[in-house]
């Protein structure tokens, strides 16, 4: 048989299948046809489609691409910036040596704050060295320690014992008060000195101490003990005691400008005012 649709089964086949109960079914011509002819309008309808054919909304859709974000990589923190180092012989400098030292000195970051350094006044050598926290702009523009009403009110504490910062106007047979501060410069926007400002300043310290010969130190605030001291303990808790810095006795108390804004606490610092002159009276 020559057409492809049918089986060509010979006799022998067909009994084989009939034996195993296998119908063998022919299709019809007429199928056989049908079929053919949708086999052939699928071909041609198949051919004619063309890629232009394909409908817009079957186009392909780019594809949206979201950026990545990428981690910025840590920025190294600017180094602090070099200091050139304390004047050579700090140690051993007179008065004279010792003020031009510090106009001049550059060796912590607030040089580049001050208007003028605040050295310090008062006789030497003198009976008392009162030591206060940083300056401010106005001690900075006065070139004084202790300006302005907190000033003020030092010199009304310094006369109720028998004390001038100048030395005028004090009690017979003393040598009055050496005024100063903890750094020779004031801090930006008024912030408290950092551990190494008060480190720097402590040579200047040392040797302004060294040269007034004071018989008691009152140090008027947290920043003025720490300097002394060496302490973080609360100013409160120093209070009422007899410390030592360099041999020199030491008492603790409020600053001038604290007690301006707390005026219950003056009697507190007349307290410790009375305990420093006690300190001197016992060692005349």
């Amino acid at each position: 048989m020559n057409d492809p649709s049918r089986f060509d089964l010979d006799e022998r086949q067909r009994a084989m299948l009939a034996e195993m109960g296998v119908r063998v079914w022919m299709p019809e011509p007429s199928m056989v046809q049908a079929v053919a002819a949708q086999e052939t309008v699928l071909a041609a309808t198949v051919a004619s489609l063309s890629l232009n054919s394909v409908p817009a909304a079957a186009a392909v859709v780019p594809v949206q691409v979201r950026p990545v974000p990428v981690k910025a990589l840590p920025v190294a923190a600017p180094q602090p910036q070099a200091h050139p180092p304390l004047p050579v012989g700090l140690a051993d400098m007179d008065w004279a040596g010792l003020r031009a030292a510090a106009t001049d000195c550059q060796a912590c970051g607030l040089c580049a704050q001050r208007a003028r350094s605040v050295f310090g006044m008062g006789p030497a050598p003198a009976q008392w060295l009162v030591l206060g926290d940083a300056p401010g702009e106005e001690e900075s523009a006065a070139a004084q320690p202790f300006a302005g009403e907190a000033g003020r009110l030092l010199d009304n504490m310094l006369k109720a014992v028998g004390l001038s910062r100048t030395g005028e106007g004090a009690a017979e047979g003393t040598a009055g008060a050496y005024v100063m501060h903890a750094t020779q410069c004031p801090t930006p926007d008024a912030r408290n000195p950092s551990p190494q400002e008060l480190s720097t300043c402590s040579a200047y310290l040392s040797r302004k101490v060294a040269l007034a010969k004071p018989r008691v130190i009152l140090a008027m605030g947290r920043f003025a003990m720490q300097a002394l001291l060496q302490t973080t303990e609360p100013l409160g808790k120093m209070r009422g005691q007899v410390h030592r810095y360099q041999g020199v006795p030491v008492v603790v108390t409020y600053p001038p400008a604290y007690l301006l804004r707390n005026q219950a606490d003056k009697g507190k610092a007349w307290e410790d005012l009375c305990l420093a002159l006690k300190v001197v009276q016992q060692a005349t």
